[in-house]
């Protein structure tokens, strides 16, 4: 039996942290509010600003990252690194926007490829504050 190192152990495993919120607002309300900075910061963290695919971001924080995909009224995916350092991993974050009745909007944020030390929890409640944020601000 050969035996794994523990980088090549850590590298394969996939962990994802998914969160889902529908808000009681149309589509293009919930979107107007991702292009402004406040709605941007609640997905990216303060000073973060959502731009087109390639372009890249960064927060006050250290985190960063760059657009991977930017679909309007859809969707939005961007690489997210959680500071500055070289070994900082690097995971997926995408925001979907699915209409959901007349006036409201189902939001589903998947976070992918984190490290196998990630704070889930944490990352959980990031993403559920977020969603809230966003829900607030498209009043």
């Amino acid at each position: 039996m050969t035996e794994q190192s523990s980088e090549s152990v850590d590298k394969a495993v996939d962990t994802t942290v998914s969160v889902s919120r529908v808000v009681s607002h149309p589509i293009d309300s919930v979107w107007n509010v991702l292009m402004k900075p406040h709605g941007a910061e609640a997905l990216l963290g303060e000073g973060g600003e959502l731009g087109s695919k390639g372009e890249p971001w960064r927060a006050t924080d250290g985190s960063h990252g760059v657009a991977r995909s930017f679909h309007p009224l859809e969707q939005i995916r961007f690489s997210w690194h959680p500071d500055d350092t070289a070994d900082s991993p690097a995971s997926v974050v995408e925001l979907d926007l699915v209409k959901d009745g007349e006036s409201s909007t189902r939001l589903d944020v998947t976070h992918s490829n984190l490290h196998t030390d990630a704070d889930r929890d944490a990352l959980k409640a990031r993403w559920e504050a977020a969603l809230e944020r966003i829900d607030q601000d498209a009043l």
